[in-house]
């Protein structure tokens, strides 16, 4: 039976409760019951166009306000950068959107084609980035010309890479005639197939804004047509035209032979240059009419802007040097170089200390060293580093393997270090390893090819602060499987996001284990070429759970390289499919083991970068294999989800029978 006593009691405690509702004040009110519904669609707007695009597509899959408000945000959305992925037209044209607010576009193409033109470019853009053009002839060119006038910066990779015919040089013209107002040109592919005839003529048509200029490869007799003064057609052949790139800040090329002939004409054309970066690969050893020699060099710099030089001569075809610089040479460039504030030196076998230290000595702005194959620098080139006004923060020693230990301690002195490079400097070792430990502000270390061991590499987690974030030991022959505890045990080195443990032939499935077992918190992990690493290592990391904050969620590898490891097989490649490895982006395997399994992981994840010719993940072949770069990381597994979700959530109509069911397609992902 029911108590009228206790059904009074009821009723007036209710009203109570909505009596005290009715007297709260505005501000309570608000407090206690806000709502994502309650804010206004200007300012999800307001707070979405603050965000990448990756960012955007992960809260979409959080409730329906954010996934209604995407569909509408990248019609005004200023910068549209998705290079993380390479989106094919069918997804990408839901996104691109006609947007007169679009001012940057940058996208890795390599899914698609000329076809797409008409969604990529948009007359309103000022800033354009495509990477991994393969599929698209020079037309692209001719077509971001007529279509983006206002461009103040482009970035062009490997245009017609697969195609293997020549490009039209009135593409070069319609892309220089049409982008008047162009500050940055970046042409990452061989223009030499450019048709020859009026190739230097052409660039007369360049923006005089033009600050920055990149070629992907160029020959030197082309640089040398460029940048010779011309005749106009109609004049006497004492009317010179003026220079072309009147106001060229920095420039960078890759040649293939860097000749004195070639040097001089930079420095004594472009007068404002400040930045110069050229770099040869030579197929046969050049002869004295192509080489750059001690008169060359002299010749750098004369109008005394060069703040940042960079000579490399590649090894890639040929083991080629600069043979004809000696140390005179080099003594006569630090004359005319002492504002200097970056040098590389790549190839240069016949200067030895003594041109090196007087570099170091006359450059007293000098902050980032970068010498590759330097065969003759020993110790004696920082033993007095004291005596120095300098504060390097970046030092790239690379194949210099006549230093040692005791060069490593001098150049430690500079505690405003953030970037080391020793790789294939076989003498370097523990000892170096103590004092790199006490270096507050390092982030990168690379020590491949070293002679470090497991002793040495557990001085990292003794150090005063342990900055650390990027480290490689790719090839160090006397480490053990131990050695991925010495560097995070007691909890240490929780900041490293990139580790190269490749070529070790003493790691093991217990190395990976400990990384699992303790939830490393890697972005980027490589274990190429390690022979006793097996299926057990790729379980491990499929299986590894992260914190974040009171969410689990799966492994944070971004990055994986297994490739020619001697224990993977079939079993491995099922932990490598979905659902494992959400934030997955590059992987690298044998192809040679199983074609059918390689091609089944490519079908079960369109999106990841499958790499399985040996090539380095994250790079493509038009990249500064010597740039150490950072990056800001964050987990985007979403991005993937919500691009697939696009084909059945994103329609035309917004009627309320489509918001019910995107509803149960938000909730069967949850699920």
């Amino acid at each position: 039976m029911r108590n009228p006593a206790r059904d009074t009691d009821k009723m007036a405690e209710s009203s109570n409760q909505r009596l005290k509702l009715k007297n709260k004040s505005p501000a309570e009110e608000i407090a206690g019951e806000m709502t994502l519904d309650r804010l206004s669609s200007e300012v999800f707007a307001t707070i979405m166009t603050k965000l990448d695009v990756s960012s955007i597509c992960a809260i979409t899959l959080t409730c329906k306000t954010f996934h209604l408000c995407a569909q509408d945000i990248f019609q005004f959305l200023p910068n549209f950068h998705l290079l993380e992925i390479a989106a094919p037209i069918d997804r990408l044209r839901r996104l691109l959107l006609p947007n007169a607010s679009l001012r940057s576009l940058k996208l890795d193409c390599r899914r698609l084609n000329e076809s797409s033109i008409d969604h990529l470019l948009q007359p309103g853009l000022l800033e354009l980035s495509l990477r991994n053009c393969y599929k698209f002839s020079g037309k692209l060119l001719s077509e971001v010309g007529s279509r983006c006038k206002d461009l103040r910066s482009l970035y062009v990779s490997s245009v017609a890479d697969n195609q293997g015919h020549l490009h039209d040089v009135c593409d070069l013209v319609e892309l220089l005639r049409g982008c008047t107002q162009l500050e940055e040109l970046v042409l990452m592919f061989d223009v030499s197939i450019f048709r020859r005839p009026d190739f230097a003529r052409v660039w007369t048509l360049a923006s005089a804004k033009l600050i920055y200029l990149q070629i992907g490869y160029i020959t030197q007799l082309m640089v040398i047509e460029l940048l010779s003064p011309g005749v106009a057609p109609s004049h006497s052949p004492n009317h010179i035209l003026p220079h072309i790139f009147p106001n060229i800040h920095k420039l960078c090329l890759s040649v293939d032979y860097i000749s004195n002939t070639m040097v001089h004409m930079i420095s004594n054309t472009l007068i404002h240059l400040n930045h110069l970066d050229l770099r040869d690969q030579p197929i046969i050893e050049p002869g004295f009419a192509f080489d750059l020699t001690d008169e060359g060099l002299q010749l750098i710099n004369q109008h005394g802007r060069l703040k940042h030089l960079s000579l490399i001569r590649s090894q890639e075809f040929n083991p080629t040097f600069f043979r004809r610089v000696t140390d005179q040479g080099i003594l006569f460039m630090a004359d005319r170089c002492t504002n200097m504030e970056s040098i590389c030196l790549a190839g240069f076998c016949q200067v030895t200390d003594t041109g090196f230290k007087t570099l170091l000595h006359a450059c007293t702005n000098l902050y980032k060293l970068n010498v590759f194959n330097g065969t003759r620098m020993t110790d004696l080139v920082f033993h007095d580093m004291y005596a120095t006004s300098l504060a390097l923060t970046f030092v790239s020693l690379r194949c210099c393997n006549l230093l040692t230990n005791s060069a490593v301690l001098q150049l430690a002195l500079n505690m405003d270090l953030n970037v080391l490079d020793f790789r294939d400097s076989r003498n370097v070792g523990d000892k170096a390893l103590q004092a790199i430990s006490k270096l507050p502000k390092l982030r990168t270390l690379l020590l491949d090819g070293t002679d470090v061991t497991d002793l040495g590499l557990s001085y990292l987690q003794k150090g005063a602060k342990r900055s650390l974030v990027k480290l490689s030991i790719r090839g160090c022959k006397r480490l053990t499987s131990r050695c991925v505890s010495s560097i995070f045990n007691d909890g240490s080195n929780r900041e490293l996001k990139e580790l190269d443990l490749s070529n070790l032939p003493n790691l093991t499935n217990g190395g990976v284990l400990f990384l699992a077992k303790n939830r490393i918190p890697l972005i980027d992990l490589r274990m190429r070429q390690c022979p006793l690493i097996g299926d057990t290592s790729v379980m491990a990391l499929a299986s590894m759970t992260m914190a974040d904050g009171d969410r689990w969620h799966g492994s944070s590898l971004r990055s994986l390289d297994l490739y020619n490891c001697g224990g993977i097989s079939k079993l491995a490649f099922q932990w490598l499919k979905k659902p494992y490895f959400p934030g997955l982006r590059w992987l690298g395997v044998a192809a040679s083991m199983n074609h059918e399994l390689v091609d089944s992981l490519a079908l079960n994840r369109p999106f990841l970068n499958l790499m399985t010719r040996g090539e380095e993940l994250g790079t493509d072949k038009w990249d500064n294999l010597d740039d150490i770069y950072m990056h800001d990381y964050e987990e985007v597994d979403e991005l993937e989800q919500w691009i697939f979700q696009e084909d059945e959530n994103m329609t035309d109509d917004d009627d309320d029978d489509d918001l019910e069911n995107d509803d149960d397609v938000e909730a069967e992902n949850d699920e």
